[in-house]
């Protein structure tokens, strides 16, 4: 699998002959960090989690009041996902920005704070965006190539099981699974995507070849 993401990849940045972007997208515990972090150690990679840029500020009462719809839209703070990682690693510019604090945990409003820290990528031939939400439709114009990376719901949960509290992933199930569906139902169905990853067969599409990729919604562009 990795090989093949390498491939393609490698083939990509040549191709186009400066620093290209890539977004690994998928649902959560689909393997996605694992295979970011593979690939950028066989390809000259800045990493960038789309995590980092989750919209922190939002308070537990004004997730609440939000539609699916609406969660899918606002998970990440895609502007400056673009203004603070993307637009200046393309342009072979060093890259810094304020992580939201997650081990800090939440705010007695559901909110977090950013962390202090400041994490810093240098240019790299390849910008690889880890993370759900990714291949958002804003950032399409700068995204050079968008990879599904997915996995059967019941590996899916069970991987969550492992690494997360129930009481947090019950929470968590509540407010993003509906979320996660309509994102990958409609805003970015497998047929938006660049690649398809199978992270359990290791099976690798290039759907590149069939030569179109499906319309985003009207009210997505």
């Amino acid at each position: 699998m990795i090989d093949d993401l390498r491939r393609i990849v490698s083939e990509l940045a040549a191709t186009r002959g400066g620093p290209i972007a890539v977004a690994l997208d998928g649902p959560s515990g689909a393997g996605k960090s694992t295979i970011a972090a593979a690939l950028a150690d066989v390809v000259r990679a800045a990493l960038v989690p789309s995590d980092d840029f989750f919209a922190a500020q939002l308070t537990r009462a004004e997730w609440d009041a939000r539609t699916p719809v609406e969660r899918a839209r606002d998970a990440i703070d895609w502007i400056r996902l673009r203004r603070c990682a993307l637009e200046p690693l393309r342009a072979g510019e060093r890259a810094a920005w304020h992580p939201f604090d997650f081990t800090a945990g939440e705010r007695e409003d559901g909110s977090y704070a950013m962390a202090t820290n400041v994490v810093e990528r240098d240019p790299a031939p390849v910008i690889i965006i880890d993370g759900a939400y990714s291949a958002r439709p804003e950032l399409a114009d700068v995204l050079d190539l968008t990879v599904l990376v997915d996995a059967p719901e019941s590996v899916r949960r069970a991987r969550l099981e492992k690494r997360e509290e129930a009481a947090f992933l019950q929470a968590w199930h509540e407010r993003w699974d509906d979320a996660e569906r309509y994102y990958f139902g409609h805003v970015r169905p497998v047929a938006a995507f660049d690649v398809v990853v199978d992270a359990l067969t290791g099976r690798v599409r290039d759907r590149r070849a069939i030569g179109h990729r499906a319309p985003l919604l009207p009210n997505e562009r």
